[in-house]
């Protein structure tokens, strides 16, 4: 028998596992093992939150409408809160399995979000918009989530909607990397996109409006970053 499993059986287990040293060397060659040239793409999200909370908490007495005729006829639908607080958990879980799957189309998906984001906030300075949708007391299932929702995000600054260019982003990244690996999951990624881009209007967050400028933002976003590339270039994160 062993010495270590005579200590654990007498029940001395202190001595039988040394005690958890973190030298400064092992955190040095633990820094120096991650993939530095692919996480610096994520640079940007910090940069990006500071200045959308900034622009959120400037009071704005006076903007662009951007609610259409169209979007009177909407049914306000508190279930739709559900796919719309998905988004987050989307973006992240996407960007966490593409990396760990293909760096290439990683380094994409932070230069699509990261290039949409930026031409928003650009956007929101230079024409500040919003919208006069949201039902006063919203009912519902959902309805005090929508109600607590509405709270901390402002209906301003809502053309181009984030939440469309975001689910977007990931229903690109994710048949970017997996089409071929995994086709299913691509799938449910896309149908899940599409609710929450759906929700968007559902829950009177953002107006018919600002989803067609998500889109079209996408669009441009998507035809330089996922453009035709030879597969050397594209295994290279040339594109």
């Amino acid at each position: 028998m062993s010495r270590l499993k005579r200590l654990v059986l007498a029940g001395d287990t202190s001595a039988a596992l040394p005690p958890y040293r973190l030298r400064f060397p092992e955190i040095a060659a633990y820094l120096r093992g991650l993939p530095w040239d692919d996480l610096r793409y994520t640079c940007w999200i910090p940069a990006y939150l500071i200045c959308f909370a900034l622009l959120e908490a400037v009071p704005l007495h006076h903007y662009w409408a951007t609610q259409l005729p169209v979007d009177q006829y909407i049914p306000f639908c508190s279930w739709f809160f559900v796919p719309y607080s998905m988004w987050y958990f989307l973006l992240i879980l996407t960007g966490l399995r593409v990396f760990t799957v293909d760096r290439a189309a990683f380094r994409r998906y932070m230069k699509f979000m990261s290039v949409t984001a930026w031409v928003s906030v650009v956007f929101w300075i230079v024409c500040p918009n919003g919208q006069d949708l949201r039902p006063a007391s919203p009912d519902g299932p959902f309805g005090a989530a929508v109600a607590t929702l509405y709270g901390v995000d402002t209906s301003t600054n809502v053309f181009p909607s984030l939440h469309v260019v975001g689910s977007v982003g990931a229903a690109l990244a994710a048949c970017d990397a997996l089409w071929k690996r995994d086709r299913p999951y691509c799938l449910c990624v896309c149908a899940l996109a599409l609710l929450i881009c759906l929700s968007t209007v559902m829950i009177k967050q953002h107006s018919v409006l600002d989803v067609l400028g998500g889109a079209v933002l996408s669009w441009a976003a998507a035809a330089r970053i996922y453009k035709k590339a030879s597969p050397r270039q594209r295994e290279s994160g040339i594109c």
